[in-house]
């Protein structure tokens, strides 16, 4: 190592604060703020990062080279095989070449190809595959291809693109963070303040400083990591072996008698000094290389003929130098390697933060009331798909009562939305919002994402391109998208939207066969697989609805405020159809319209707690499924959304009044539904009519069983999950994990 890179180090390492290299400052800060820019663009979802098939422990750091990764990843890899599970470990190969996935088995591969740290690693672990390139995203794919269970990636706190289950960052009790600046001034290649990004911090090399260093160490770090997920970790006395040029010979712990010349290529050749200063050997001569450097006979001529000169007669090398010798070197003087390995003080502590932060945690986000219930339904199947996992809502409109029901806890902080949501159609409802505090909910709820960043699996979400956007820039996560918001039969998607799509979802799935060739033809991975509203159809209790005599008419009010004040409607003119023809009415409120208020609109009529009467009209109240009701019912007076929809899928006829909405909505139900004005005696009339024409009825019935189609979107996308994303594999390695550490306890 030249005078130069040494004069380099020492500034860089924070060793000598005076320096010509002190005009690196500069860039810096340059550096930090790419860097930056770089860490906000991964968090908002700007760089959008995904999912592998594989849960992924990341052993990393902040700074370049030197803080003991290479045998962390060992023992991560050797206990997950103690356990009983099959890891892989994936490497960035520095020094080797390959751009593709390479996996190098039982130490045999070439050095130039995938480098020398994968070399060493699957030597020492001839059971584990180590899948070599650039793209840890494609290393770990190729690691499936040999039943691998669960992937250790070394090095990759810094590959946002990859999604990481575990993030364990290692800081050099020795030389923290250097000079305390970014590359190439210091050796920072992010600023500490990114540790809050780990799930683990370990001090490695704790025995190499003293212990008011170290607890000034711990101190600082958990100003962005609580103490509790702080370790400790050193290396174990090493065993030594001599390399014959062709394999390793023990030779034991005690290096007293040994007089040695030391050489090494890696990180922190300091730390490698010591290593062998503990074991009793005496250091004759030093040679240090840059990390990773590849030698040639000319080097270790030198090395030998210094070691002759010396008087020890006698060479050392780290492991990992070994596979950066020449092919076909046999040393001339013996050459000494110490076998080192990684200790944690506290392991069971370690491996219960580890374990824990390896459960699943499934996120269902939905902006919308009859979202909220496909997202619950959703939610309610994932739950039971994968009982090992968290399951958690992330409603963004309303107080997420479906979500409520099935007993689901909801993260963000609630609000009630004065319009449900929905703004697009009038300026005043914009007005409404944000005088209720919309920008103040937006902001409250994306503080809520940001404490989901490093823990939640890809998100489910249910809704539209808005949904999508607030997710990326909450999480950064693509996600996977229920588009039930629009439909090429309405209007299609905007051109933005699909762009949206596009870059921030790993799969879409729509409400119609024709959608998605729509979306798919703007470049989006879209698919349809059953009508996500149809869902909603399905896996209900089938409780017995208890319709009375006369033709049945199902009544919804709907979910938003607007029907504390419809109901009045809807009365009077099912009070007007009594009159003139015998009905069972059955009146399903949505979850979000509390009942007692409802009825405390209904001037005149008694309610009983499960009827609403006024003379001889009895509307029985029904607190279950509006499918089950709808399977019973001959025509809808329904101002819902949603559940109109899934009543006419249902082939129940819809009867509902003239506004933008259902005007908008009559284009995804057509001759399923009919709209006339807001009056009660026109409703009326239209519903009398209708019950009077069996063949109209029969039509619409049809009609509506063809437009909204068959359910299963929300089983193909869980499907999809498990496979793909690998959640069912998740499950199992922490089921397998929970269950070990529970027997070794």
């Amino acid at each position: 190592m030249n005078f130069l890179t040494k004069s380099y180090l020492a500034y860089s390492h924070g060793e000598k604060t005076v320096s010509p290299w002190v005009i690196l400052k500069p860039l810096g800060w340059l550096g930090s703020v790419i860097v930056g820019t770089r860490r906000a663009f991964y968090d908002h979802g700007v760089y959008a990062s995904e999912e592998p098939p594989l849960p992924v422990i990341s052993v990393g750091n902040l700074t370049t080279g030197g803080t003991n990764k290479t045998p962390f990843v060992e023992f991560i890899a050797e206990q997950l095989s103690r356990w009983g599970l099959k890891p892989g470990i994936v490497s960035r190969g520095y020094g080797g070449t390959t751009s593709e996935p390479v996996v190098v088995l039982n130490g045999r591969g070439d050095r130039s190809v995938v480098g020398d740290e994968p070399l060493l690693l699957s030597s020492r672990l001839t059971d584990v595959p180590v899948a070599v390139s650039s793209d840890r995203m494609a290393d770990v794919a190729a690691l499936l291809d040999h039943d691998v269970d669960i992937a250790v990636a070394d090095d990759a706190f810094q590959h946002r693109r990859m999604v990481r289950d575990v993030d364990i960052v290692l800081v050099d009790a020795t030389c923290p963070f250097g000079n305390g600046t970014s590359l190439p001034n210091g050796i920072l290649r992010e600023l500490p303040g990114s540790l809050s990004r780990a799930h683990a911090v370990v001090i490695s090399k704790s025995d190499q400083t003293s212990p008011e260093a170290l607890r000034r160490l711990k101190e600082r770090i958990s100003h962005w990591v609580p103490q509790e997920r702080i370790f400790y970790s050193r290396l174990a006395d090493p065993l030594w072996e001599r390399w014959d040029g062709e394999r390793f010979v023990p030779v034991g712990k005690n290096m007293t008698a040994f007089s040695l010349t030391v050489f090494s290529a890696i990180g922190n050749p300091h730390s490698f000094r010591n290593t062998v200063l503990k074991s009793g050997a005496a250091i004759l001569h030093e040679f240090e290389f840059k990390d990773h450097h590849h030698y040639d006979a000319n080097d270790l001529q030198k090395i030998e003929d210094a070691a002759r000169k010396s008087g020890g007669k006698a060479i050392c090398c780290t492991e990992k130098d070994i596979f950066n010798l020449p092919r076909g070197y046999v040393p001339r003087v013996p050459l000494y390697v110490p076998r080192i390995s990684a200790l944690v003080e506290e392991p069971g502590r370690f491996w219960n933060v580890v374990v824990q932060a390896l459960r699943p945690q499934i996120v269902v986000a939905s902006n919308g009331y009859g979202e909220d219930a496909i997202g619950a339904r959703l939610a309610r199947k994932a739950a039971q798909r994968f009982p090992q996992a968290e399951v958690c809502a992330f409603p963004l409109v309303g107080s997420g009562i479906p979500y409520k029901k099935i007993g689901v806890r909801i993260l963000p902080p609630l609000s009630k939305s004065p319009t449900g949501g929905i703004i697009k159609y009038h300026l005043r409802d914009l007005y409404q919002e944000i005088k209720a505090g919309l920008f103040r909910q937006i902001s409250r709820q994306l503080s809520a994402w940001n404490q989901l960043r490093s823990s939640c699996r890809t998100v489910l979400c249910v809704g539209d391109a808005y949904l999508l956007c607030h997710t990326l820039w909450g999480q950064g996560k693509k996600a996977l998208m229920v588009a039930t918001a629009k439909t090429k039969f309405i209007s299609g998607h905007w051109k933005l939207e699909s762009f949206l799509y596009r870059k921030g979802c790993r799969k879409v799935w729509t409400r119609d066969e024709e959608t998605a060739v729509e979306l798919r033809q703007n470049g989006v991975a879209a698919v349809f697989e059953g009508n996500p509203i149809m869902d909603l159809s399905c896996d209900n209790t089938k409780g017995t609805v208890p319709w009375g005599e006369g033709r049945r008419l199902l009544v919804l009010p709907g979910s938003r405020e607007r029907a504390y004040k419809d109901l009045g409607l809807l009365l009077r003119a099912l009070g007007k159809i009594s009159e003139r023809c015998a009905i069972a009415a059955v009146m399903v409120p949505a979850p979000s319209i509390d009942i007692d208020t409802l009825v405390k609109t209904a001037v005149g009529w008694e309610f009983d707690g499960l009827h609403l009467r006024r003379g001889r009209l009895d509307i029985v109240i029904y607190r279950g499924e509006v499918a089950d009701a709808a399977r019973g019912a001959e025509l809808l007076l329904g101002l819902a959304g949603t559940a109109n929809q899934v009543c006419a899928g249902l082939g129940v006829p819809v009867l509902s009044v003239i506004e933008k909405g259902k005007l908008v909505q009559k284009k995804l139900l057509g001759d399923s539904e009919l709209l006339v004005e807001a009056d009660a005696d026109v409703l009326a009339e239209a519903a009398l009519d209708l019950l009077a024409d069996a063949e109209r009825l029969a039509h619409m019935s049809s009609e509506g069983r063809l437009r909204l189609g068959q359910s299963g979107a929300l089983d193909a996308v869980l499907n999809y999950a498990s496979e793909q994303l690998g959640w069912k594999k998740r499950a199992f390695v922490y089921d397998e994990l929970s269950k070990r550490m529970k027997f070794d306890r």
